[in-house]
C-alpha cells in the first residue's frame, strides 16, 4: 500500500486524512499548526517537520491548503514540498485555486520531475467526514487512475474534466453559483421580513419554488437558528470569488454580479464575519438595512 502524504490539515484536510487513514493508509502529514494533526499522531499518522520532509517519504502527496498563495509557498520555500519529493510522485493539489495558477503549479513541478493533478472538490466539512465529496479533476489519465482508489474513499464521485486546469475552472463556478445564491437568498429573506412575511413564511415558500437553488434548503437551519458556526468559513467563499474574477478578467469575460457578490463578502468580512460560515452574510446584511 503506498505511503500518503497530507499537507494542509484544517476543516476539509484533516476529515479527508482521517477516512485514509481508517482505510489503512501509512500517513505522512504535515501542517502549520500541529496541533490540528493531533488526532491523526493518535492514530499512527508520522509527523513531518516540513512539507520537503512529506515530499521525501511519500509517494502521493495530497495538499488541501487555503490559497494560492499559501500553496505555492508551501510547493517552494525552504524545505517546501518540491525540494525534497521523489522524482515521478503523484502531487495531488485538492486546494481551490484558479485555473491558471493550477497550469503555472504543473509546470513547477515537471520541472521537478513530479506528476501533478488539479482535483478541487465540492462538499463541506459533513460531506468530507462522511466521504461524499465530489473530485473534480484536470490531468492525465493514468494519473488521475492511479489516484482514484484515494478518491473513492474521500469522495463519492469522480469528474475527470480534461487538462490540469480544467478542474479548477469548474470549482470556481460552482463556488460562484454558491455565492451568489447566498446573498440573493439572503436578500430576498430580509426583504420580505421588512416586508411583514414570517421568516418561518417565507422559507416554506420560497424553498418550494424553482427559483431558489436547492443548496439553500440545506443552509436553512444555520439561517433559523443564527448557528454559524463554520462549515466553509465566509472568508474562504470571498477568496474563491476573488479568483473567479482573476478568471474572468484573464479571459476577458465581463462579471457584474460576480463582482458585485465578491464585495458583499469583503464588507462581511471587514466587519468580523471572515471566520463565520460563509452563511453569515445574511446577518451582515441584516445590519446594513
Amino acid at each position: 500500500m503506498k505511503t500518503i502524504g497530507c499537507i494542509g490539515l484544517g476543516i476539509m484536510g484533516s476529515r479527508m486524512a482521517t477516512n485514509l487513514q481508517k482505510e489503512g493508509y501509512e500517513l505522512i502529514v504535515y501542517n502549520r499548526t500541529k496541533e490540528k494533526a493531533d488526532d491523526l499522531l493518535k492514530n499512527g499518522a508520522v509527523w513531518a517537520n516540513s512539507a520537503k520532509k512529506v515530499g521525501e517519504k511519500s509517494d502521493i502527496v495530497i495538499t488541501m491548503l487555503s490559497t494560492p498563495e499559501v500553496v505555492k509557498k508551501i510547493a517552494l520555500e525552504e524545505n517546501g514540498l518540491l525540494t525534497g519529493i521523489k522524482k515521478n510522485s503523484l502531487w495531488v493539489n485538492c486546494s481551490t485555486v484558479n485555473p491558471s495558477f493550477a497550469t503555472e503549479m504543473e509546470v513547477l513541478a515537471k520541472k521537478h520531475h513530479v506528476r501533478y493533478l488539479d482535483a478541487p472538490v465540492a462538499g463541506t466539512k459533513g460531506p468530507a467526514e462522511n466521504r461524499e465529496l465530489l473530485f473534480l479533476v484536470g490531468g492525465n489519465k493514468h494519473d488521475i487512475e492511479e489516484a482514484t482508489p484515494l478518491f473513492e474513499i474521500m469522495g463519492k464521485k469522480i469528474v475527470h474534466l480534461g487538462e490540469v486546469s480544467k478542474g479548477a475552472a469548474m470549482k470556481i463556478l460552482i463556488n460562484q453559483l454558491l455565492g451568489q445564491s447566498m446573498v440573493a437568498f439572503a436578500e430576498a429573506l430580509i426583504m420580505g421580513e421588512a416586508m411583514g412575511l414570517k421568516k418561518e413564511v417565507l422559507f416554506n415558500v420560497l424553498l418550494n419554488t424553482p427559483v431558489v437553488a436547492p443548496v439553500m434548503s440545506a443552509i436553512r437551519p444555520k439561517l433559523e437558528n443564527g448557528n454559524y458556526e463554520p462549515n466553509f468559513p465566509l472568508q474562504w467563499i470571498q477568496k474563491d470569488l476573488h479568483l473567479s474574477s482573476i478568471s474572468a478578467y484573464e479571459n476577458g469575460i465581463a462579471t457584474p454580479n460576480l463582482n458585485a457578490t465578491k464585495e458583499v463578502f469583503a464588507q462581511a468580512k471587514q466587519h468580523g464575519f471572515a471566520d463565520q460560515d460563509f452563511t453569515a452574510v445574511y446577518e451582515f446584511l441584516n445590519l446594513k438595512k
